[in-house]
């Protein structure tokens, strides 16, 4: 070789003319990929075989608005988070677009409808998160019913004296748990609420009666559920019809020794009327796995209400999950730049 730059230092490489200029042509032709986050390496693994993969690097950092507007001219993929709004202005953007897959259940963090419209298939993780999702919200119905993150406090304290009234909490086993939505996870907490001896009501579309007389839940009206529950809990999707669902109404309807719990979606929830629930005791305590915005801003009036056990989003943090999830949404990614139909496509 003479006169131009090596490719490869070293011993000399024989192939035919064509060969090396084939592998180069296959190599050029993988599709571009970005992925939004850092995500196990089981997922990433798949994508770098089949695609050209660039992965935003800053795991503590969200991708910046300006660097998904300046990469999406240049990719056939994205797997996003859920945390990635992924609009109308974003997608048009994509000329070359063809799979948007989200790591997560939940797609409302992306247009689907205006996606689909352009040929865009949109994918999501649902199933795999199922369980885990619902045993953490068991850990935080008895966490807030158990005062476990005061007791933890205090214990940690050195300074306490047993005593009947320390830090008395409510009851789980034997009361009565109202679950809002009865999907998978919705299902999942039922069938966990069952090993507590608890009485099950369920609000839910009129479809979900066999699934509830399975469980042993009886399928109620809302309103009758917030009254009489000890606990309720939010598994329902969001949607225009259920966006600020739990509002100063509801609340007021709820006991006052009941507890609220949330892993669905923080905008199913007016935070301003759960804050003044807390802190004027309409209800006796929550327990919140989302937010909205999140993360939500350390100085919100909500952390200053009593009784508030707050995470951030895990619901499907366990490691088992999270790679199952990254191998499911890589999985799908590739099946569509490949021309198949993916496992999990999302229905505008």
């Amino acid at each position: 070789m003479s006169g131009g730059k090596r490719l490869f230092e070293g011993p000399e490489i024989h192939k035919l003319p064509n060969e090396t200029t084939q592998v180069k042509e296959e190599e050029d032709m993988k599709p571009k990929v970005f992925v939004t986050r850092q995500i196990p390496e089981a997922g990433l693994k798949v994508l770098r075989e089949k695609t050209e993969l660039e992965l935003w690097p800053h795991g503590d950092v969200a991708v910046p608005r300006e660097v998904l507007e300046e990469r999406m001219p240049h990719i056939q993929g994205m797997l996003a988070l859920l945390s990635d709004r992924i609009d109308e202005y974003l997608i048009a953007r994509g000329s070359h677009l063809k799979v948007i897959t989200n790591y997560a259940v939940g797609t409302d963090n992306i247009d689907v409808r205006f996606a689909t419209s352009r040929g865009v298939t949109v994918t999501n993780t649902p199933d795999v998160l199922t369980d885990a999702t619902a045993d953490l919200t068991f850990a935080l119905m008895l966490g807030v019913a158990r005062k476990m993150v005061e007791g933890n406090r205090v214990a940690r304290s050195g300074r306490w004296i047993w005593a009947p009234d320390l830090l008395a909490g409510e009851d789980v086993f034997g009361a009565t748990l109202g679950i809002v939505g009865f999907g998978r996870i919705g299902r999942a907490v039922a069938r966990r609420a069952q090993g507590f001896s608890m009485r099950l009501l369920v609000a839910a579309r009129d479809s979900a009666a066999r699934d509830a007389a399975e469980l042993g839940a009886q399928l109620v009206p809302l309103e009758e559920l917030l009254a009489e529950s000890d606990y309720v809990t939010l598994h329902c999707p969001l949607t225009t019809e259920t966006a600020g669902m739990m509002n100063e109404d509801a609340f007021r309807r709820m006991k006052k020794n009941a507890i609220f719990i949330n892993t669905g979606r923080g905008k199913l929830v007016d935070q301003q009327a759960l804050g003044r629930a807390l802190s004027e005791g309409w209800i006796a305590g929550a327990g919140l796995d989302v937010f909205d915005p999140e993360p939500l801003p350390p100085d919100h009036p909500l952390f200053a209400a009593p009784n508030l056990l707050p995470l951030p989003h895990l619901g499907s943090a366990t490691r088992r999950t999270r790679e199952r999830m990254a191998v499911m949404a890589a999985e799908d990614l590739v099946a569509v730049l490949e021309g198949k139909i993916p496992c999990y496509p999302v229905r505008a």
